[in-house]
């Protein structure tokens, strides 16, 4: 952890607000407080864009949190957060297909949201890996490439079984192998939780309590 600066965390972290009951003043703070802090992106509800953020990647979510919700949905709302001017799009993907072992589903279900937006974006998909078999979790990673996504993503941060593990992280990260992208998300409110993730695999972390992981950090 000690080789870590806090600049070099604040490079990877989106800066979070997906709280059913954020409002338009708590998203303006929001933003306010990525400058301050230096992050890479913030992340909102689809429903707050478009947002002025000069100087921040925009990021948003698609079927979120339960993924239960059309690939056809999902694509049309990930077009659209794209055309109000997200840079980045995390979609979640049925996750029930993936506890069945249905991957063919995961696949179309990936594809239908990358084909939706192209290549405005950075797709990012949250396979929910607290739910998931450790052979789950690399089926849907194995979808996720293939589909030509470009993260794929450990959690929303909603699903009771809990959020991200340094042992998920480590699993994707070996199974992707590099060729993608791995956000850890959920749950991840110390410094030590960022240390494990990113030296698990991660690259890119998914925060709401940036400020106080970033204080653990040297500067």
């Amino acid at each position: 952890m000690t080789s870590l600066t806090r600049a070099d965390v604040a490079a990877m972290i989106d800066h979070t607000l997906l709280a059913p009951e954020a409002t338009p003043d708590q998203v303006n703070d929001l933003i306010a407080e990525a400058r301050e802090l230096g992050v890479y992106a913030i992340c909102v509800s689809p429903s707050m864009l478009p947002v002025r953020a000069p100087g921040l990647v925009v990021a948003t979510v698609a079927g979120f949190p339960s993924g239960k919700h059309h690939s056809l949905i999902k694509g049309a709302e990930a077009r659209l957060a794209v055309d109000s001017g997200a840079a980045e799009v995390d979609m979640v993907i049925d996750v029930g297909a993936a506890v069945a072992g249905d991957f063919a589903a995961v696949l179309t279900d990936i594809i239908t949201v990358r084909e939706a937006v192209e290549d405005r974006a950075v797709l990012k998909v949250i396979i929910e890996s607290a739910a998931l078999t450790d052979e789950a979790i690399v089926g849907a990673c194995r979808a996720a490439e293939k589909a030509g996504a470009d993260f794929v993503k450990t959690s929303t941060g909603f699903h009771p079984a809990g959020g991200a593990s340094a042992h998920a992280v480590r699993l994707m990260a070996d199974t992707v192998g590099g060729r993608l992208g791995v956000k850890a998300s959920g749950g991840i409110r110390t410094a030590q939780d960022a240390a494990a993730m990113i030296e698990a695999g991660a690259t890119r972390l998914g925060l709401s309590k940036s400020a106080v992981v970033l204080d653990g950090f040297p500067d």
